[in-house]
């Protein structure tokens, strides 16, 4: 059995963004959150296939780069937590099995 997208696309969110600040090397953060986006598109690619998978990786890319602005609007954490249960929906839709 494999981890939910939606979970990996969560651990990547807020665990790219804590390892980040907590080691003050946004790179470090973006190792974390691109090897998670990339485990949920393999999961969703399995289980539905490269579409889905292309869309997953498509909303987890827009969820990072978005998080950025709504950051200055709403504040670092509720910006992440926004943007990641936005993806977590969009990754279990998206994983789910038609048919």
């Amino acid at each position: 059995m494999s981890i939910p997208s939606s979970l990996l696309t969560s651990a990547g969110l807020i665990g790219g963004f804590a390892v980040a600040r907590a080691t003050k090397h946004r790179h470090w953060g973006g190792v974390v959150a691109a090897g998670a986006g990339l485990a949920a598109m393999e999961t969703c690619r399995r289980r539905t296939g490269v579409g889905p998978a292309l869309a997953l990786g498509a909303t987890y890319a827009a969820a990072l780069t978005g998080s950025h602005p709504l950051a200055k609007k709403i504040g670092a954490w509720p910006s992440v937590f926004s943007v990641t249960s936005a993806t977590a929906v969009a990754a279990h839709l998206l994983a789910k099995p038609r048919g």
